[in-house]
């Protein structure tokens, strides 16, 4: 399916993709570092051999968090100011820097990826459901409550039924949120961590004044509508 609009430089961005057929894309730690990794090393001109990268003596007998420590790309195709990866699918922040940036990060992401999966999980074929899904965040008020959704999605997994029956109890559900490490909400609502360097903090943005507990991020999901 065509889409009704053409990325361009400083416009945000709602993209998201799931599992071809809803299937798994992670089944273990390991497979969201992955991909977390990737969110890193790919969001760069360069290509980056990963499997060079994590073989190398730097790294031997070392965790990816070294990485996220260490390697930090001098120049970032896009800016991503959110996301998180759920069993089956991911959902994503994101703000074009330069025209084609977008496009290229998400091939690098995703082809990367699924090459991966598929040798790690000895399957063929495709791993993505089509190509990655985008929308244009327009305003600010549709930005907070993106914001919100993507940072609440894991949610799903304490109370499968919360958006259903309008009802979740939000002291536990945010202490699931602060466990919950396949997300940029720790980095945002917990505190810097290695991972941090995925993404980048605006808060000097308009909207990034407004949201500043978790408590926010139920208000704003809630007063704009289910996505």
């Amino acid at each position: 399916m065509e889409r009704k609009f053409i990325f361009t430089p400083e416009e945000h961005y709602h993209v998201y993709n799931r599992g071809a057929n809803k299937a798994k894309i992670f089944f273990e730690d390991r497979d969201y570092s992955r991909f977390m990794l990737l969110l890193l090393l790919a969001n760069q001109p360069n290509p980056v051999h990963l499997s060079n990268l994590l073989s190398s003596k730097k790294y031997q007998g070392r965790s990816l968090i070294n990485i996220f420590s260490e390697e930090r790309p001098d120049e970032r195709l896009v800016d991503i100011l959110a996301y998180c990866l759920m069993p089956n699918h991911f959902h994503m922040v994101i703000r074009e820097k330069s025209e084609g940036g977008m496009s290229t990060f998400m091939g690098k992401l995703m082809t990367g990826y699924s090459m991966y999966f598929n040798k790690k999980h000895e399957r063929t074929g495709t791993l993505f459901q089509g190509r990655f899904q985008a929308k244009h965040i327009d305003n600010d008020s549709y930005f907070r409550h993106i914001f919100s959704y993507v940072h609440l999605n894991p949610v799903d997994l304490f109370k499968s039924s919360w958006k259903d029956d309008k009802s979740i109890d939000k002291t536990n559900a945010v202490k699931f949120l602060d466990q919950y490490e396949y997300s940029s909400y720790p980095d945002y609502f917990v505190g810097i961590r290695p991972e941090s360097s995925i993404i980048l903090q605006d808060f000097n943005s308009s909207w990034g004044e407004d949201i500043r507990t978790p408590e926010e991020l139920f208000n704003f999901y809630t007063e704009e509508g289910i996505e």
